[in-house]
């Protein structure tokens, strides 16, 4: 290590910084928070600094540098733009053996800032020893994702209990145990849910099951080799929308969720990227459900749920797009409900959100479209959705979901129920996807295009006045292909006058499974399934 990291305690204790302005002001902004008394050394202070430091307990002194204002500090800052100064500042501290940091300058610093990750009480820093603090900002970017701000609640919860726990629990292995099961379990999960009140009675009634068991059992060997016996048998449910494919489009909670569970099932939908975000070593089992081909039924699926948790196991229900937005999350809640099972449920980006975007359609606008329906295009038992006369409104954007295969009869419908054949319609394929593609046409002609074009599954339709815009509003496609062939695309920039963005080979063969959309529409209504939002 070319550094050591250390912590300091900084409450109440002088911290100097040299420099008036936005740099002493970042300094300045980290130091408070730490509860560090604060003097500035400047003949020129900003106003942002003024506000920041308004608290009685800090100092600003409108004068020029001078090294008799550095008695008492524990930390200098050297935060100027005057290279002279700054060395003048370093050697005059170090000859008072104060350590200082010269901002910017890494051989002239004794101590370094590193990128933090503040959960408060715990702390993370960061540091690339000053070789690349870029770097480490998008490190500490990652990390901002992974640790969720529940767990600084949960080491609070922890401090409040660590006495207690010490004298119910006499050894230290024992305690390690404890501790291990509270932030890996019900504990844990009750904090992140924003249950603090339950998670410290949660803790509380562990605590004192596991001091019963050592009073009955005289040593506390005997308890720690049995620990099923110190928690509750029945674990919990996480059903978790994956998204559209991208995993970058995953939630933060998402990705903790998953990096949690014991076993993991997962649908067609979800893509490999996405899928190896779970934990390494959780079992994984695909329960897809396809057009005309269910990999495990839906009655088999919600058993195999139920049977996980009362194992005692975390599970993850890993679903594409959204669990409640055709995904069939509500029928799976209500057979945990119906066995006492706990869970949680996780929203994601559904298909129609990730398709409008990376096609660079909006779904509503104030000039074309007032309000979005969501429709499946098949009913229950494969039954086809021919309600056509309730997709007859201009203002209205209408997503069809499984919509592809019918997709002559869905057009020809509409057209027949008094749709104008010249309403414009796009299909998104593989949306969010790097083998995106998109066609568009209107009621008339799409159904031709798509024969000529073959579009592949995963696929969703978006209908109305909005894909016009698409034109003018595409990005993603376009992106991608600049990134891949540093040329100029804006004679194939996406479909124009019907034609389909074709994507490099690569990437289609890289990602052929990631996304179906369409996948486990069959819905438990026999009558129209479909969201409207106004």
């Amino acid at each position: 290590m070319n550094t050591f990291p250390l912590f300091f305690k900084l409450e109440n204790r002088k911290v100097l910084i040299v420099g008036g302005g936005d740099v002493a002001l970042r300094k300045a902004d980290l130091l408070s928070r730490a509860g560090a008394a604060i003097t500035i050394l400047a003949p020129d202070i900003s106003t942002e600094i003024q506000a920041l430091l308004s608290d009685d307990k800090h100092e600003l002194i409108y004068k020029n540098y001078n090294k008799s204002y550095m008695t008492g500090a524990r930390v200098i800052i050297a935060a100027t733009d005057d290279e002279t100064l700054n060395h003048q500042i370093h050697a005059d501290a170090t000859a008072l053996n104060i350590p200082v940091n010269v901002v910017d300058t890494p051989h002239l610093c004794d101590f370094i800032f590193p990128a933090i990750v503040d959960r408060n009480p715990i702390i993370i820093g960061i540091s690339s020893n000053g070789k690349a603090p870029v770097l480490a900002r998008l490190l500490r970017a990652r990390l901002e994702t992974l640790i969720p701000q529940g767990y600084g609640k949960l080491a609070k919860l922890a401090g409040e209990f660590r006495s207690e726990v010490k004298r119910k629990i006499p050894t230290l292995t024992g305690r390690r145990q404890f501790w291990e099961r509270a932030f890996e379990g019900q504990v844990s999960q009750l904090m992140f849910a924003g249950n603090e009140s339950e998670a410290a009675a949660q803790l509380q009634a562990d605590l004192d099951k596991i001091a019963s068991l050592i009073t009955e059992k005289h040593t506390e060997n005997d308890i720690s080799t049995e620990p099923q016996t110190l928690q509750n048998n029945i674990g919990e449910v996480y059903i978790v929308g994956a998204g559209p494919g991208d995993p970058e489009l995953l939630t933060f909670k998402a990705l903790r969720l998953m990096q949690q569970a014991d076993i993991v099932y997962y649908d067609a939908l979800v893509s490999p990227q996405v899928l190896d975000l779970c934990r390494r070593d959780a079992d994984k089992v695909f329960v897809g459900k396809k057009r005309s081909n269910h990999a495990v039924t839906q009655l088999g699926i919600n058993e195999l749920l139920v049977n996980s948790a009362k194992e005692g196991r975390r599970v993850v229900r890993l679903k594409g797009g959204d669990p409640f937005i055709f995904g069939r999350g509500g029928e799976e809640i209500e057979s945990l409900r119906a066995h006492s099972i706990p869970y949680q449920v996780v929203p994601g980006i559904t298909a129609a959100n990730a398709a409008a975007s990376y096609a660079g359609i909006p779904l509503t606008h104030r000039d074309h479209s007032q309000s979005v329906r969501f429709v499946t295009g098949f009913l229950k038992a494969g039954a086809p959705n021919s309600n056509f006369k309730n997709f007859l409104n201009t203002d209205e954007t209408v997503v069809f979901y499984m919509g592809l295969h019918s997709l002559a009869r869905l057009t020809t419908g509409l057209i027949d129920a008094g749709r104008s054949s010249d309403t414009p319609i796009a299909i998104v394929s593989n949306a969010s996807m790097p083998n995106q593609q998109v066609l568009t046409g209107t009621l008339a002609d799409i159904a031709e295009l798509q024969e000529k074009n073959q579009l592949p599954t995963p696929a969703l339709l978006i209908m109305g006045d909005v894909v016009a815009l698409h034109h003018d509003l595409a990005w993603y496609n376009l992106q991608n292909q600049q990134k891949n062939n540093n040329s100029d695309t804006t004679a194939s920039n996406w479909l124009r006058g019907g034609t389909a963005a074709t994507p490099k080979a690569d990437h289609t063969s890289q990602q052929a499974h990631a996304l179906l959309m369409v996948a486990n529409l069959a819905t438990a209504d026999d009558g129209l399934e479909q969201l409207v939002i106004g």
